[in-house]
């Protein structure tokens, strides 16, 4: 069974901030799938299904990013996945906006998220797909621009993308990695904007 983890915030003030991006892309994933029935244990909202003929867990933390490893570890001690089993989603500043990135391994890249569930784990080798979302404008904390929602441009190609990374991820876990980050990391014509 595939772990399909999708970082963000709690709460409906942050849903539609650009730090939720990988929530986003879960819930697309459970839409696009028919996956409904939603329980919350380990500190997280989870959703078993399928995609096509792959058993799935879609996972939204409900710690808090900075603490998204807690349950990321709980789940898979609970669900006995191993580390080839996990796939998590979430945003980057160091990506354009709307630009798609696969990675197998490393840093955290001063993500939150992504440095918790590495503490937690004890190993940073676990499959990521990272959606771009621009750097903030000059004199703006980085700290602050992911707490803050999409634009109004933003917001007009959001669901595009969203759309694209869930199917990225579906791609991912049916047709192998290789497959997806050449269907999806090609440059998009016309570029997404941000103004």
């Amino acid at each position: 069974m595939k772990i399909l983890v999708g970082l963000g915030n709690p709460g409906t003030s942050y849903q539609w901030t650009r730090h939720n991006i990988g929530f986003q892309v879960v819930d697309r994933v459970a839409e696009e799938n028919q996956i409904s029935i939603c329980h919350k244990r380990f500190n997280a909202e989870l959703r078993k299904g399928r995609v096509r003929l792959e058993d799935v867990l879609l996972v939204k933390p409900l710690t808090f990013m900075n603490l998204s490893g807690q349950a990321v570890r709980k789940v898979i001690d609970f669900y006995k996945g191993g580390i080839e089993d996990l796939v998590v989603i979430h945003d980057d500043l160091d990506l354009l906006f709307g630009t798609l990135r696969i990675k197998r391994r490393g840093g955290d890249g001063g993500h939150q998220g992504i440095r918790s569930i590495i503490d937690s784990l004890g190993r940073n080798d676990f499959l990521r797909l990272k959606v771009g979302i621009g750097r903030p404008p000059p004199g703006m904390d980085p700290a602050d621009y992911v707490l803050c929602p999409f634009n109004g441009t933003e917001r007009g190609q959001l669901g595009e993308i969203v759309s694209r990374a869930a199917e990225c991820v579906s791609v991912m876990i049916l047709e192998g990695v290789g497959t997806a980050m050449n269907r999806f990391q090609k440059r998009l014509i016309p570029p997404y904007q941000s103004p």
